[in-house]
């Protein structure tokens, strides 16, 4: 091959993937297309439904306002009871959570089947949305907030305690040997050795998820768990929309002002 036609066939041009991984590329390309083509033709979408559905939107927007100010009181009351039910519910999962971290940390756990036993526990948390778990302690206790408390616990067990374990794995060997090396019991390694320096991650951990409580404890009265949720439901149940803009800014208020408290605590603590 002449050096004209070498350079006719492989231009001195940079490429930032190869033909194969180009290939590769537009191939999960039409993948994620194809899945998707398919996924909504299996769903069976009402598509006429769409074609007015700006109008729909407009409409319900309009009914909106102006917000009918006199439920504030009832509506501050039912604020109180879900942001009650969300602390709480996190102040459960710091009881339970943390131990069971401690068992689900490869490097601080008893055997495998503490181990299993303990990841097993923090998976199936995890696995269960909080509103199913609300179903199934209103079956328990009944409505109210109570179920809605057990509801957070339940689903926050499984997050606050994965994120404390893959802590407690990464933590300074060296300082846990050192005082090992001391002749301190298990209990002393793990309250001196340990502990202090997992302490950060749990503080920040338990403030994000009280956060994230915050939001998630807004619709759990949905299903009977108590808090607002219930006063929601029943209002737009009687189509009264005046006094739906008047929960919808509540709880968007109070979202933000957990945000804004979130990210503080967790700024000052880090």
């Amino acid at each position: 091959m002449s050096p004209a036609e070498h350079a006719v066939r492989y231009p001195e041009v940079w490429r930032r993937f190869t033909p194969r991984q180009t290939l590769i590329r537009y191939a999960w390309y039409v993948a994620v297309v194809f899945i998707a083509a398919w996924a909504l033709r299996s769903m069976d979408l009402p598509w006429a439904y769409f074609l007015d559905a700006h109008e729909q939107a407009w409409d319900l927007m309009v009914r909106l306002v102006p917000p009918d100010w006199e439920v504030l009181d009832d509506v501050i009351d039912a604020l109180i009871e879900t942001m009650h039910i969300a602390t709480l519910g996190t102040a459960v999962t710091v009881v339970i959570a943390f131990p069971i971290a401690f068992l689900a940390a490869r490097n601080t756990t008893i055997n495998i089947v503490t181990w299993s036993i303990a990841r097993f526990i923090l998976v199936a948390s995890r696995s269960v949305n909080t509103v199913v778990w609300a179903l199934l302690f209103v079956a328990i206790f009944g409505p109210g907030p109570v179920a809605g408390i057990w509801a957070i616990a339940f689903r926050s067990i499984g997050f606050m305690g994965k994120l404390t374990a893959e802590a407690i794995e990464e933590i300074d060997q060296g300082a846990v040997e050192a005082i090992e090396a001391t002749g301190a019991s298990r209990l002393q390694v793990l309250m001196i050795g340990i502990l202090p320096q997992v302490l950060p991650v749990i503080y920040g951990t338990t403030v994000y998820r009280w956060d994230i409580n915050i939001r998630e404890s807004t619709v759990l009265g949905f299903v009977g768990a108590g808090g607002i949720g219930i006063l929601l439901y029943s209002t737009m149940n009687l189509f009264r929309w005046e006094q739906v803009s008047v929960l919808l800014i509540a709880i968007f208020a109070v979202v933000l002002i957990s945000e804004f408290v979130s990210a503080a605590v967790r700024q000052r603590i880090t």
